[in-house]
Formats: structure tokens, sequence, C-alpha cells
């Protein structure tokens, strides 16, 4: 990671959350200098978009009676910067003593500041609490990997393991077993990961081993995501390719990355460990 992101980056450290409305604290991290790492200095061979789900958003009434929602923030994988996801966590905290008149106030507010941060247009929606139970727990679609019984020994990325077979093939798969790092505070991060595709038969065991070879890779969510996206584009050549990974809740968020040879729009489902 960049040395001076390092040192302002507020993920790791102690840091004071203000008590009332503070935008200051969302840090912007450039997505450029690790698509840098990945070949992509021009146009990007994917579309998608990045879903945050908050769990712990609240503020006050005029009359100082506390709210709570839940929200759904999107940013468009073209966008200039990812938020780092303390930073949003504090300024999601200093809405809690805040005053609003109503919770379409309370979203245009979000929105704003998200997409200043972001450096394009994010989307913002709450869900308030008599809404709550439509977040359904869902099971991923397709095929799961996680039942091969195969021998593993690589804990650190290896794209070798992907290979195809010369017959065609349109599968849905997906695997539980995808943990990275974060690259700041070598945290685990959890997550299932649904690879959809179409093209020459991936092998089912070398992607199986090429996800947990992820297991001591560091890099934020957005990165991990676009790097397997690209490892299974270089080494497998798909005719369509979307790459889907819904990470476990950390601090009252989940981060959700997804990116696609065609624009499409990805359902935000909520899975089980979310």
């Amino acid at each position: 990671m960049n040395q001076t992101l390092n040192k302002n980056i507020p993920l790791g450290k102690s840091v004071g959350h203000s008590e009332t409305y503070a935008p200051s604290h969302l840090f912007p991290v450039p997505r450029k200098e690790s698509r840098k790492a990945l070949g992509l200095v021009s146009a990007l061979p994917f579309h998608g978009v990045d879903i945050w789900n908050a769990y712990e958003l609240s503020w006050l009434t005029p009359k100082g009676k506390p709210c709570v929602a839940m929200g759904e923030f999107s940013f468009p994988c073209t966008s200039k910067h990812i938020v780092e996801s303390k930073s949003l966590k504090l300024y999601l905290n200093s809405l809690n003593q805040t005053c609003f008149d109503a919770p379409e106030t309370v979203a245009r507010t979000i929105q704003k500041d998200l997409s200043v941060a972001a450096g394009a247009q994010a989307a913002v929606t709450l869900l308030m609490p008599e809404e709550f139970a439509k977040m359904q727990i869902c099971s991923p679609q397709g095929d799961c990997l996680d039942g091969l019984d195969l021998g593993m020994d690589t804990y650190t990325r290896e794209p070798g393991y992907l290979t195809t077979r010369s017959v065609k093939a349109e599968e849905q798969l997906y695997s539980r077993l995808l943990r990275t790092n974060c690259p700041v505070t070598g945290q685990p991060d959890w997550a299932t990961v649904m690879i959809d595709y179409s093209g020459n038969a991936i092998d089912h065991a070398g992607l199986l081993r090429y996800i947990v070879s992820f297991r001591q890779h560091t890099g934020f969510h957005e990165n991990c995501v676009e790097r397997i996206f690209m490892d299974i584009v270089n080494r497998c050549q798909p005719d369509r390719l979307s790459v889907n990974a819904r990470f476990t809740r950390r601090g009252g968020l989940d981060i959700n990355p997804q990116r696609s040879t065609n624009e499409k729009r990805f359902p935000n489902i909520r899975l089980a460990r979310q």
C-alpha cells in the first residue's frame, strides 16, 4: 500500500469521532493504484457496483427521539475512490446525535457526502424498522464447490490453478471458503464468492484451490474481487463472466463488490453470514 495513504488512513488506529454530523470523517482511497497492479490503466474491462449494507444507522428527530434504520449504499465501479470502511463507520456514528426532520433528509445527506468522497454519484436507500422483515436470508444460486474432497497446501494467491477444458459450459458456481486479509490491520475478511460464466468449462477443483489460495492474500474487498475477475479472464478467457463476493459484516457494515463483463443488475441479497 502507498505509504502516504497508509499513514493517513484511519483503519486500525484509535480515532476519535464527532458526536454530531461530520462528513470530514470520510476517507477516500484511490482505486487507480490497485488497478495499476492488474494492468488496468485505461478503459475498464468490466461493469459493476459495490453495495454496502449498514446495520448501525441512527439519528435524532427534531424532538430528540432516536430513530434507527438500515442503509444500502451503492458505488459504481467507475468511481475514482472507494471509501475506507472505518471512516464510513465514524461518519455514520456522527449522525447519532444529529437531528434530522425526516428519513428522506438523512438519505439525501448521506448520498451527497458519499458521492463527494467517492468521486461519483452514490445511491442510498434507507430501510425503516417496519421494513426490516424484507431482508430475508438467501442462499447462493448454482453449484457449491466446497464439497470437493481435495488436498490443499497453497494459501497465497495462485492463478495457475485456473484451467479449462475444451468443452463449452454455462455455470453458476460458488464457494464459502474465500478468506482475504485487510491490508492495514491484517484482520481476516470472510466471504462467499459467486462466479457465473459461459465459455470453456473451468476445472472445478482448480477453481476451488484458486479461491482457497487467497487465504493469506491482502487487499481491500473491491481490489480482491477485481483481481479474481481478471485472473479468470486472463487464464480462462470466458465468453461471459460475473464475480460477486458477499463479505461478512464487520463493524456494522458488509461490503459486496460485483464485477461483470456485461451490464447487469445484481440483487442485494443477504446471505446467512451477513
